[in-house]
Order: structure tokens, then sequence, then C-alpha cells
């Protein structure tokens, strides 16, 4: 018998027999569209209990293994886990990567991370989520990763994969820097290119683990240079533009026989007083990037003079933005600048897009207050900025947060504070 009513509590609801007889009773096509993402929500409650059950099976199975081969004196752990990874590919039709990758997973998830998996069991974060804490966190010793970890998790599920990797990255950095430093040393060191095939008989040219800034840098040119060509009326679409110029680029283009310097545009760096002066090496955050270093961002600061560079200061307790500038005078409003020092990215919950790549949206539409105030300002990408007004979000500014309220009636906070620092064990 399929109800028509969706729960006032629902929410309260934990993920696992009850929630699963709820949602089985509900009559999907009598919901409303505001209860509508209220089932959305708690059927991923559900799906996140279920992952977790998945990843205890897998691990017991390797329990077994374990148990089963214990006498063999040949066969070690990682042979052992293997082998249940073996067993376990096969039960799903898993090829042997993604067998071993899952079955290693599960291990780490349920033997070392208790949290997670408990966070994941009770439906509030997903084995995405997991993965990607446990993946980063890899890297520390126990205890580091631990704290890490106690610090995110209470904030993971209302994070985007994208800002998740994003906070852990800082993270990492902060708790051991020096580590970190090492960690980046060492890829920095194996920079390569590599040259792939694809299936439609094109070819990959990938530039791996070189500098940040460099990178980021020559991407915003790219796209500068394509966004000309484009305002003067070349046809090719926006991604052909950045594929040519970046061709172009790498046969090397000389103009009186000499190779020319691009002006790349602008890098907008943010970071504490203390790691700009070098009395800390707590990780900054390089616009259209995510975390860096904080030699990396010292540099950005001082040695890239070919580019305009951005920066604001913020206090790490509080996060709040205290002071801040450009280098070099661009054509730009005081309120433009303020804007995206203020949210360095599009204000739409979880986009990750540079304030600098994006419009500046009026909180309150100008044609109807005829207002232009730096307290009524937020960047907004060209996707959301469309989404917005074509089916009525509105939103507050409150400090840096943003409140949205979507069409349905949900209500979002994003900020744009930055991640606060983390401290070493």
């Amino acid at each position: 018998m399929f109800d028509p009513q969706v729960p006032n509590n629902l929410e309260d609801i934990p993920p696992g027999p009850e929630l699963a007889r709820v949602l089985a009773s509900l009559d999907w096509d009598q919901i409303s569209g505001y209860d509508l993402i209220r089932v959305l929500q708690a059927q991923q409650r559900q799906i996140n209990h279920y992952q977790a059950g998945k990843c205890w099976i897998e691990e017991k199975i390797v329990s077994v293994y374990e148990q089963e081969f214990r006498d063999t004196p040949t066969t070690d752990h990682y042979e052992v886990q293997d082998g249940a990874s073996a067993e376990i590919g096969a039960a799903l039709r898993m090829t042997r990567r993604s067998a071993e990758n899952e079955t290693s997973f599960a291990v780490e998830l349920c033997r070392h991370y208790p949290k997670v998996f408990e966070a994941v069991l009770y439906g509030r974060i997903d084995v995405w989520r997991a993965k990607i804490l446990v993946e980063h966190t890899l890297v520390l010793s126990d205890t580091a990763a631990q704290d890490v970890v106690e610090q995110v998790l209470p904030e993971a599920a209302g994070l985007t994969a994208s800002q998740l990797h994003g906070r852990l990255e800082k993270l990492c950095i902060d708790v051991d820097p020096e580590a970190a430093k090492e960690r980046y040393d060492q890829s920095i060191q194996d920079r390569r290119v590599v040259v792939e095939p694809t299936g439609s008989g094109t070819a990959n040219i990938l530039g791996l683990d070189l500098p940040p800034d460099e990178a980021v840098a020559i991407g915003k040119w790219i796209h500068k240079e394509a966004l000309k060509l484009k305002r003067l009326g070349d046809s090719r679409g926006i991604d052909q533009l950045r594929a040519d110029i970046y061709l172009d680029l790498l046969k090397r283009r000389f103009v009186d026989g000499k190779l020319t310097r691009a002006d790349y545009g602008i890098l907008d760096v943010r970071l504490t007083a203390e790691t700009l002066t070098g009395q800390s090496n707590d990780a900054a955050e390089l616009n259209g990037f995510g975390p860096v270093l904080g030699d990396i961002a010292r540099q950005v600061a001082e040695h890239q003079h070919h580019v305009e560079r951005r920066w604001s200061l913020y206090d790490p307790d509080t996060g709040q933005v205290i002071d801040g500038g450009i280098t070099r005078r661009k054509p730009t409003t005081a309120q433009r600048r303020m804007a995206e020092i203020l949210y360095p990215t599009c204000i739409h919950p979880g986009c990750r897009m540079p304030s600098v790549d994006c419009d500046i949206d009026h909180r309150i539409p100008w044609s109807h207050s005829r207002i232009t105030c730096s307290c009524d300002l937020g960047p907004m990408c060209r996707h959301h900025h469309v989404i917005r007004h074509t089916f009525g979000w509105t939103y507050q500014l409150v400090n840096n947060d943003t409140i949205h309220t979507t069409p349905l009636g949900h209500r979002y906070t994003t900020s744009g504070k930055p991640a606060r620092n983390a401290r070493s064990p």
C-alpha cells in the first residue's frame, strides 16, 4: 500500500530498516516539489548506510582469508588481500584493478578510520567523501591523520567533492608543512609530459606535476587569448580556441625570432600575514587552483612580474578579510575588486569558479533599485547567474556568508571564508 504523505520527521529517521520501510511506502507521483528534495536526501542517507555495510562485508571477507591462510608460509598480508579481492571481484563482476582498489579502501576504512566508517553507516556522508578523506590522509602519520579527520568530518557532508579536496589539501599542508614540502619537491622532480591515444583516433598531451602557480597562470592566459579571438568573431568554440592556442604554444610561436612572453592576466592569492612574511608555512589559497604551500604563495606575491597579482590577507581565527589589493591597475571598479576579495569563488552553493572569471550579480536587480552598492554585490559564474534569474533563486549576503533560497523553498549557506588553519598535534 503506497502512502502519499511524507512523514514530518523524515529527516530524523535514522537509515536502516525503518527508513527503508518508509521510503518503500511512498507514492512518488503524489509527492510535492518541496518534499521530493526531502525524499531525495533520505534516499541518499539510506544508500550511504548500504555502502557502509558493503565495505564492512568486504573487510570481513579479507578477515576470513587472513584466518584461512594464516599458516601459509609464502603468503604475506598483501597477497592474502589480493586473494580476497579476487573473490570479491568475481562475485561482483569487477575488473582486477577495481576489485583491488575497492577491497583496499574497505580495509582502510573499517580498520583505521572508524569515525569515518560510522559517518557513512549513519548516513551522514557517502562513500565517495569517505574515499576522499582516506586517500588524502594516508600520507600523514596516524596521529596527524586522526587530527585532520576530526576537524573535517563534521563539515564533510556540507562540502562538494571539490571543496572537500581543497579543505583536506590545506589541512594536510598545515598539519605537517615540512612533509608537505617534501611531497611537493618530489612531485616536481617527477614532472613529466605524457602523450596518450584516445579511442577516437585523437591524442591527449598531459603535463603532470607542474608548479601550480605557473600552470594556473598559463591556463588563464590561454583562456584570455581565446576570449579575445571570440570577441573578434572567430567561429570556433571556446574549447576549440583554447586547444588551438595550447598547440600554438607547444609549437613555440616566435615574433621576430624570439619567443614572446605572454601577459598571463591575474593571479589571486589569499594568505595570512604570517605566511606572507615567512613566519609561518601554513597553506595559502591560489584562486582557480586550490591550497598551495606557503613558499609558493610567497613566490606568487614576489616574483610574478608579468602578471597582475591580487592578494588578500585574512584573520586565521575568524576567516574575515582584513586587507587586500592589487599590484597593477586594471580597468575595473573598486566595488568589483572588493566583491572578488570577499568572495573568492562563485557564491552559488558548491561552485568553485574563481570570482575573477565570474559576473558580478546584483542581489536586488539594478532594474529595480537603480543602485549599485558593494554590500549588494556577489560574483556568480555565467551558468549560475542565468540559473538564478531564470528560476528565481534568491540570497542574502551576511558578512562573508551567502544564504540562498531555492525555488522549492530550501535554504543553503555558502561561505567566502577561507578554511581555518589546522594545528600540528
